[in-house]
């Protein structure tokens, strides 16, 4: 039966990483060994930096899917990804608190599967409770191999909820099978592939369509009353010898191959995302997930899609973006090579998980104390004001979040004596407009760099690796608002 609550998706946001490599690279450095790569030597795909992975950008894709808010309306918030860092520790859990979210909310990881974050997705949709579903990926391939070629990174997010309703769920359908297209065993860092003919044969041709029927079934439309079909699919091809087999005439979403790369259980979200971007009131698109079976589900756009666009969406990830042709660069970031970084690189990042829990309130969400004597802000917050004629005890501060506040670089150095994992390491005071001013890592620099002046704005990354217990310190640093 057709689903007409009013209940739906109210706002999304996504993210891709800024650094991109161009796939030429990668095939003049394979070519001797794999010339048969040259046919995919097309265009850039996207890639985490060293201090990038599934939280940090399911973070950032959150923020844009927010806009800004803080949304304490929020009751569950669900992290979907097959790439989380943490196997015995609750990755959402880092996410609520750089979002700032309350501590009541409820939260949970989900993954197993490429078709986890659209399954959850539809999951949150029907439970119609407001709720924040983010999914997020970062692939590990094997160098020379042609998933290396086509994947890339990203995350994206979808908020849930009653008011300002900008798609609505049809119906949907679900199906299990234990079709094995590809896996990684607990521990592994590579995924190991089937053949593609049997995948797309066999699997995509088969399953999907199956689902599909059922979705449309209990929407109660034709596959004609569909405008867009979002089937994340990343072998080259698939998508549309799916859509021909299911007699769609509408329009496939694009996939990003050239831009981006397939980035997982990722890949539909962002499809999803980019959509929604252009949808028109009425519009119906059908979204597919494929992996040990399949999710589909229909959505309508509603007259809300007009006036509800994410900060950045799809469109402005991909367009902000630093293009590299070091191929090295990327291995070294997903530890496919061993570098020797000297004596320096030889410290110890063992953290203090005291500190971390008893500082939560001001590191997770950049939470900086402003003084309500004198509107001081300063961070980290002190027992009393900075300001030496106020000098106020904390107990007059009010929290204020740095996050989403406009900054620019005071001072800065590129210093290549520190070790750091992507030399130079670019820190200086970051000067806020509202007056706040700390010392600050700067990230994602161009080919361009930075000036005194240059505006700024914060991202959550990873602080420092523990690699000796395999634990990250997440804090927030700056970076360039455009590359």
């Amino acid at each position: 039966m057709a689903k007409t609550s009013a209940f739906g998706i109210t706002s999304f946001g996504a993210y891709i990483p800024r650094l991109r490599l161009e796939r030429a690279a990668m095939y003049e450095a394979h070519k001797w060994m794999a010339p048969s790569l040259k046919g995919l030597a097309k265009g850039e795909r996207a890639f985490c930096s060293w201090d990038e992975d599934a939280i940090t950008m399911a973070v950032e894709a959150a923020r844009d899917c927010l806009l800004g808010a803080r949304a304490q309306s929020i009751k569950a918030v669900t992290l979907a990804s097959t790439t989380l860092p943490y196997a015995d520790l609750q990755n959402s859990v880092i996410v609520a608190g750089a979002l700032g979210l309350d501590r009541n909310v409820e939260t949970s990881d989900v993954t197993g599967s490429q078709r986890a974050g659209l399954s959850r997705l539809v999951e949150a949709l029907e439970a119609g409770s407001d709720a924040l579903v983010v999914l997020a990926e970062r692939p590990r391939t094997k160098p020379a191999s042609t998933q290396e070629m086509s994947y890339g990174a990203g995350a994206a997010a979808f908020l849930l909820g009653s008011q300002n309703v900008i798609a609505r769920l049809l119906g949907t359908a679900a199906a299990a099978a234990p079709f094995i297209d590809h896996f990684r065993a607990a521990g592994a860092p590579h995924d190991y592939f089937w053949e593609e003919r049997w995948i797309r044969d066999e699997g995509y041709l088969k399953i999907i369509p199956e689902v599909v029927g059922a979705a449309l079934k209990d929407a109660a439309v034709e596959i004609g009353d569909i405008s867009t079909l979002v089937l994340p699919l990343p072998l080259k091809g698939a998508a549309a010898a799916v859509s021909k087999k299911l007699n769609f005439e509408g329009k496939i979403a694009a996939s990003f191959d050239d831009t981006c790369g397939y980035a997982g259980a990722a890949h539909g979200g962002l499809m999803l995302a980019s959509t929604l971007e252009t949808a028109k009131p009425g519009d119906r698109i059908l979204v597919v997930g494929f992996g040990q079976g399949a999710t589909a589900f229909a959505l309508e756009a509603t007259d809300a899609i007009e006036t509800k666009r994410g900060a950045r969406g799809v469109s402005g990830a991909l367009a902000d973006k630093v293009v590299t042709k070091d191929y090295l660069r990327m291995l070294s970031f997903y530890n496919e090579i061993g570098l020797e970084w000297g004596m320096r690189s030889e410290k110890s990042g063992k953290a203090a998980l005291t500190t971390l829990y008893r500082s939560a309130d001001q590191l997770s969400a950049f939470v900086a104390g402003e003084c309500r004597a004198c509107g001081t802000i300063q961070f980290p917050q002190l027992a009393y004001c900075v300001k030496p004629e106020c000098n106020k005890p904390a107990s007059q501060f009010d929290p204020h979040s740095l996050v989403d506040d406009a900054a620019q670089v005071l001072t800065f150095t590129a210093d290549w004596l520190s070790y750091h994992p992507a030399p130079p390491l670019y820190v200086g005071f970051v000067q806020f407009d509202n007056g706040a001013r700390l010392l600050m890592e700067m990230v994602d620099i161009g080919p361009a760099g930075i000036d005194v002046g240059t505006p700024l704005r914060m991202v959550f990354r990873i602080k420092e690796p523990d690699t000796a217990r395999g634990f990250n310190r997440y804090f927030w640093k700056a970076t360039p608002v455009t590359a």
